[in-house]
């Protein structure tokens, strides 16, 4: 019998059939000989020990279209990446690292900003035309407010999609609204600290219709940036592209270097200041670990 890992706790994986719903398995040995780790999302053959008790045991696990590190999750279509727009405030360093490891995993990714009740419409615009020049779709929300939900399943129909984020940016309470079955457990948010606590303690994948899937994972506070040279971090701000041909030195990278295109774009507003401070940012991190 085929089907999906939709859960996996303490060696046990639950895989949703198609025939016959979920059955709780235990991974064959010859995948920790393998070194082989299944995957929340792992399309799987399993042979069933018992129907009643609805256990088995997987026996294949199929070829992946592709296997995310961060979060560790298989066959994503795509991931949303929820930030608050407010309360906690948006962490654009955390968020571009996100980008930038998703870009480098090939995965498509929309951004979206809950809380959009407590903030204006000029914050509100200011976040849209940072990531729109990067090509980035940007959707807005208020969970609180049940607002932008019905945009927000348009853009996951027919795909399986990664949902991610820090914690305490109202996560769970739009996957609750996205997926009532849900019923995930929403946290409370610290006054003091304005994070939440962690209330997704494991990878989870719901589906929404027949043909659209979200997989819940852990919240992140930190991420770390793929292995590459300082030299290559420009490929992963696309809005950069466009101007490079404006640059008097081929191989600029957009710093130090006179009649640079994209400091010219930026010096005219068609850059995101956040963006282009992010960018210096992480150059230098990649620099100075390089050199040590």
């Amino acid at each position: 019998m085929q089907g999906k890992i939709i859960k996996g706790i303490a060696g046990f994986y639950y895989v949703h059939t198609a025939e016959s719903g979920i059955y709780e398995c235990k991974a064959k040995g010859i995948f920790r000989n393998q070194k082989i780790k299944p995957l929340v999302g792992d399309n799987v053959r399993l042979m069933v020990l018992d129907e009643e008790e609805k256990t088995g045991n997987i026996e294949e696990l199929l070829p992946r279209k592709n296997a995310l590190v961060r979060p560790a999750v298989a066959n994503m279509d795509q991931a949303l990446v929820i930030f608050a727009a407010a309360k906690p405030k948006p962490n654009f360093n955390l968020l571009d690292r996100f980008l930038i490891l998703m870009k480098y995993q090939n995965v498509p990714v929309v951004i979206c900003f809950n809380k959009r009740d407590i903030v204006s419409e000029d914050e509100l615009r200011l976040l849209r035309e940072a990531y729109k020049a990067g090509g980035y779709q940007v959707q807005f929300t208020s969970a609180v407010q049940e607002k932008g939900i019905k945009e927000l399943r348009a853009l996951l129909q027919g795909k399986t999609t990664a949902v991610a984020g820090p914690s305490g940016v109202g996560k769970s309470s739009l996957i609750n609204l996205l997926q009532p079955e849900a019923g995930m457990e929403t946290g409370s948010i610290s006054e003091k600290i304005e994070r939440g606590k962690h209330t997704t303690r494991h990878s989870e994948l719901f589906a929404l219709d027949g043909e659209s899937y979200i997989c819940d994972t852990p919240g992140f506070s930190s991420v770390y940036l793929p292995d590459f040279e300082k030299e290559d971090l420009k490929e992963y701000f696309p809005e950069f592209r466009q101007y490079e041909p404006d640059c008097r030195f081929q191989g600029c990278v957009h710093i130090h270097e006179p009649d640079c295109g994209v400091k010219e774009a930026l010096a005219q507003k068609k850059i995101s200041q956040i963006r282009y401070d992010n960018y210096k940012c992480l150059y230098e991190e990649i620099k100075n670990k390089r050199r040590y």
